[in-house]
């Protein structure tokens, strides 16, 4: 029976975002959640070093905040 070891990713320079281990890793790379992480690839396309760009641009946009009470 195989270890259960952390998967990479499938490739180094495209996110795939139908492919869970994927999602994973970048999202903990990125330190956003996984819905962060589909909305940069859904705008800024799947090329890491684009969503990377956009997330370091907007550091705040995976945050997790929630403001009910505030």
């Amino acid at each position: 029976m195989a270890e259960n070891v952390e998967k990479g990713p499938s490739d180094l320079n495209e996110i795939n975002p139908k492919v869970a281990s994927d999602v994973a890793y970048w999202s903990k790379e990125f330190g956003v959640s996984g819905e962060a992480l589909h909305e940069a690839v859904r705008v800024h396309g799947t090329h890491v070093a684009k969503v990377r760009a956009a997330l370091a641009a907007h550091p705040h946009a995976g945050a997790h905040h929630d403001k009910r009470g505030a």
